[in-house]
């Protein structure tokens, strides 16, 4: 492939976006290009940022302005030019609505095309596709409106029995004695607020809990008067859970209890629907099947008259096998699904697609993988190259890099010493390349010799939850302690389900952060306190003057930085704000200097520059638990909703690492972690288990199962093929006698 046949290469030329140094190179089409570099190096930046930003502005440019003011606005990324751009679809680990309505079914048109097949096929016939669908009408079960779940109020998390209303009875947010809502009721006359209510009649009872909005006069004031019950519903129950405080979250999960709807048992059709089988199985226990059950099913149907449509379902169901999800159910609500899974589900939409000459975008396929299922996944990757399409995937494992046509990769360093290309070219150029990453693609972590001695342990019995069958496992305390298993097999059930929960467990996961537009690192882990204080004592000044969500904050932009305009036919757009110019702070508050800097030069300041910068004090030890976890690259003010799964998990630790002698559980922190960096985490992990505590990890990575002091492995399979404890020992056991998945790619993984 020649350079000088300009088509044949996406062409970047001056790239800047973040810390993009001026970044130039041309990207082979319809090959498998990965980008490599430690945290930080601007991999994102260069394949999300600019290349993939630039290829759907353009996408969203061809549309009218009537259709572009629904799309999300997409500023011009900071590049002098791209050529040759193709579309590009973007298959990140978003995890996907939590719509209750959408299934793995429904987001992979699978329950499309089953619907079909049971229209035709199924006896007795009872009308066209619609008539199996629970989100329309004529196929729902009108109890549930195709929930498959209904919703009653646990009474008991309302109200004290025991007690009367004068005697605060009422336990439910904002109904204590004396607010409005409790003396609309107390006055209401319906019954007596000095009478407790167990002593109610039933009428009483009745008025109290379910009475409909009715007129009252209570108090001499003319007002509505509804059941408590009633009232609940309608002032918590239609609210959207995400918007709630954490207080009236916490009560509404108390008292709210699901169940599945006894009209449809859940399955959320009509009768009729369900009435309908194919070989004696109707369609939602189809839907309940585990895929890879399902898929022979479907193999097993032989129809003529359906056989086209039956061949795409057999692909779509051996696909969602062969990436590693054959364990899920169509039936299974896609809010549920892990950040990897929604990516994998995501995935194999696009492989039954007919598109080609698309731009593909990964950002690392393999987390939340097993080294057994990588492969299956690569695969798949390469799949997608040969229809004719451009693959561009950020990964950090060896097994992916090795499949690559093309690697480019990024760093130096992170942040302000990355953003720079240090090798471009194909596999063996990189080994030899005597970059960071070429170094490390052969290493290997080497077993612990001398695993620990447990300080007592945990133990789970008798756990049910999901796939897990009646399992009793002694999780060791006091020492790094790894659970792993294939996609599926029970990891996050057994340890979220059974360990979370429990006193002195905190758990640091890659979960969203709320209200992260205005949040950054500073405000999140409590530094910003510290620093506000030494600049108001170094200026003689009150601190809130420091804080951009209070009195120092522009007035222009709210301390936010950036003005978003709402134009009434186009997209909105965030402009930066002319005032501040983005620095967040009246022009008053910059002239408090602290040794030179003023405070928005400060929160510019990446996290290992600041941590020179406050040589002492409470703000030194935040910031080097901070470059503790790997994130010295990160700048103080950098909004969370900029950072990955990896990074907000790696905050989590950061903050919770304050704490004296705990039990932490990770969920796979090597997520978005370069080679390099994966030694530093189990330094990491090492000081905390000898500074007392103990360590838990969900996790895949090899060098972390070769680190651990002990390994519970979970399988053999996915699914129903999973659920048991396969093994336990220290890693040296698992290579030397086990015969599990993992440690078959273990011995591989440590040459013995």
């Amino acid at each position: 492939m020649h350079p000088a046949d300009s088509h044949s290469a996406i062409q970047v030329r001056g790239a800047r976006e973040n810390n993009l140094a001026d970044v130039s190179l041309d990207l082979p089409k319809r090959r498998l290009t990965v980008f490599t570099g430690v945290s930080g190096s601007g991999k994102s930046s260069l394949v999300f940022g600019t290349i993939a930003a630039e290829s759907q502005r353009l996408i969203n440019e061809t549309y009218t302005a009537f259709l572009q003011s629904f799309m999300p606005s997409l500023g011009r990324p900071d590049v002098d030019e791209l050529r040759n751009l193709s579309a590009a679809i973007v298959v990140d680990q978003e995890r996907m609505g939590a719509n209750s309505r959408s299934t793995v079914g429904t987001a992979t048109d699978a329950y499309a095309m089953l619907r079909i097949v049971f229209s035709r096929l199924g006896t007795p016939h009872i009308g066209g596709a619609g008539a199996f669908s629970f989100n329309l009408p004529e196929g729902m079960c009108p109890e549930c409106e195709g929930m498959g779940q209904v919703s009653t109020i646990d009474v008991d998390q309302l109200v004290d029995r025991e007690l009367s209303l004068n005697e605060g009875a009422i336990t439910v947010p904002n109904f204590t004695v004396d607010s409005w809502y409790w003396q609309v009721m107390a006055g209401s006359g319906f019954y007596s607020p000095d009478k407790k209510l167990k002593d109610f009649t039933e009428r009483e009872w009745a008025d109290f809990l379910h009475k409909p909005a009715t007129k009252v006069k209570s108090n001499n004031i003319n007002t509505t008067y509804e059941g408590l019950v009633v009232k609940v519903q309608r002032i918590f129950l239609a609210k959207d859970r995400e918007s709630m405080q954490p207080h009236i979250r916490a009560f509404v999960d108390r008292a709210v209890v699901f169940t599945d709807c006894p009209a449809c048992g859940g399955s959320r059709l009509s009768q009729a629907a369900l009435s309908s089988t194919i070989d004696g199985t109707n369609i939602a226990q189809c839907s309940a099947m585990q895929i890879s059950d399902l898929a022979e099913f479907v193999r097993a149907l032989d129809a003529p008259s359906v056989a086209p449509l039956l061949g795409n379902l057999r692909d779509l169901l051996d696909s969602l096998v062969e990436i590693g999800l054959g364990y899920l159910s169509l039936d299974r609500p896609s809010g549920t699904l892990s950040g990897g899974e929604a990516q994998r589900v995501k995935m194999v939409r696009h492989l039954g697609s007919s598109l080609t000459d698309v731009t593909y975008v990964f950002d690392e396929p393999t987390v939340g993988l097993h080294p057994h299922d990588i492969q299956r996944m690569n695969g798949l990757l390469q799949r997608l190259r040969d229809k004719g399409n451009t693959v561009l995937v950020v990964e950090h494992k060896p097994e992916v890099i090795a499949i690559a046509d093309h690697v480019v990769d990024l760093g130096p360093g992170a942040g302000t010493d990355g953003g720079r290309i240090c090798y471009e070219g194909d596999v063996p150029g990189l080994r030899a390349s005597g970059t960071l990453t070429g170094r490390h693609l052969e290493h290997r972590a080497r077993l612990r010799e001398t695993p620990r001695t447990p300080r007592g342990s945990l133990t789970v019995e008798g756990a049910t939850l999901h796939n897990l069958k009646n399992v009793t496992v002694d999780i060791p305390l006091g020492v790094l302690a790894v659970v792993t298993g294939v996609a599926g097999s029970g990891k996050s059930s057994l340890i979220h389900g059974y360990v979370a929960g429990r006193d002195g467990v905190v758990v640091a996961d890659q979960s969203a952060i709320r209200g992260s537009r205005r949040s950054n690192p500073a405000t999140y882990t409590g530094l910003l306190n510290p620093i506000r204080t030494a600049f108001a004592k170094a200026n003689g000044v009150k601190p809130a003057l420091f804080s951009a969500n209070s009195e120092g904050a522009c007035p222009t932009c709210n301390g936010i930085g950036l003005v978003y305009t709402d134009l009434a036919m186009m997209a909105g757009v965030a402009s930066v704000c002319e005032e501040c110019e983005g620095r967040r702070f009246t022009a008053k508050v910059l002239t408090y200097k602290l040794r030179g800097k003023d405070i928005s030069e400060v929160l510019d300041m990446s996290i290992a520059e600041a941590h020179g910068f406050f040589p002492s004090g409470q703000a030194h030890a935040i910031l080097g638990r901070l470059q503790d976890v790997g994130l010295g690259y990160l700048r103080l003010g950098q909004p969370l909703n900029t950072l990955s799964g990896g990074e907000r998990q790696r905050i989590k630790l950061a903050i919770n690492m304050a704490e004296k002698a705990a039990t932490y559980v990770l969920d796979e922190p090597t997520t978005g972690l370069h080679m390099a960096d994966v030694d530093q985490l189990l330094a990491l992990l090492d000081r905390l288990v000898d500074g007392g505590n103990s360590v838990i990890v969900i996790e895949h990575h090899q060098a972390v199962m070769a680190h651990a002091d002990w390994i519970v492995d979970l399988g053999p399979g996915g699914g129903h093929d999973g659920g048991r404890v396969v093994f336990t020992g220290t890693p040296a056991d698992l290579v030397a006698r086990g015969d599990s998945l993992t440690a078959r790619h273990l011995r591989e993984y440590v040459g013995a």
